[in-house]
């Protein structure tokens, strides 16, 4: 039996209300009673094992802030670069996806991920190679968002997006000399937007590919943002604009 470790509250939580399959979680002895309940509930109604153990058992098991609570699941299933954009369909709204190129960060996946699940992003596509995968720690980072935002998995980021333009696709790039302003994309459009590397931005050949660069202006000293950050504004720009207020 193949599974993968989670770890935290919203993680193992999100795992219990979701579709995939979880096999057991271990809660500390010195859980409150609140979230023990909770938990239990949840657990029972997927007919999920609950196991109790020492705070220093779950700690010599567990990497990273577990908050007592750890749970074992079904690895998770990547998902086809269609079966993204028949999402869109199916919610009959224009295909809205971001791109990670070369991601090493954990922490900035998970965050990535939190954020499209809050603003209505359709998948997110990575790579298999020097790439973050979809690990505990970034199941953490997002707070049990993985369990809710579809991610293709892909050998060649390029061919991807060469994928993506046939299907009437516009791939916008960020790229921090680029001149235009990221207030201009044209959410009207059905649109991907790429991430680049943390340090060293957008691969060349994935740069050549995107149909428009912008930049996010900034007039402090630092010259880039957090690429979870970064992201986080492209993502709410696009939500702001095919959300105005008074349609929510």
């Amino acid at each position: 039996m193949s599974e993968e470790m989670i770890i935290g509250k919203n993680p193992v939580i999100e795992a219990l209300q979701s579709e995939r399959k979880v096999y057991k979680v271990i809660i500390s002895s010195q859980l409150n009673e609140r979230t023990e309940h909770e938990l239990t509930r949840m657990a029972k109604r997927k007919n999920v094992q609950i196991e109790k153990a020492s705070r220093s058992h779950l700690d010599s098991i567990a990497k990273g802030k577990h908050q007592g609570i750890i749970g074992f699941v079904k690895p998770y299933e990547f998902v086809s670069i269609p079966h993204i954009l028949n999402r869109a369909k199916q919610k009959n709204e224009l295909p809205f996806m971001m791109i990670l190129d070369e991601l090493e960060d954990p922490h900035n996946l998970g965050a990535i991920l939190r954020t499209a699940e809050a603003t209505g992003v359709h998948g997110v596509i990575i790579s298999k190679h020097r790439s973050v995968g979809l690990t505990s720690t970034v199941a953490k980072a997002s707070a049990g968002a993985i369990e809710h935002v579809p991610v293709a998995r892909v050998t060649n980021i390029t061919r991807a997006i060469m994928q993506l333009k046939k299907e009437h696709i516009w791939i916008i790039g960020t790229d921090g000399q680029a001149p235009k302003d990221y207030r201009v994309i044209d959410a009207t459009l059905p649109i991907a937007i790429v991430i680049g590397n943390e340090g060293k931005g957008m691969t060349r050949l994935v740069k050549e590919q995107c149909d428009w660069l912008i930049h996010l202006p900034m007039q402090g000293q630092i010259s880039s943002l957090n690429a979870s950050v970064a992201g986080a504004l492209l993502m709410y720009e696009v939500f702001r604009k095919r959300n105005p207020i008074g349609d929510n």
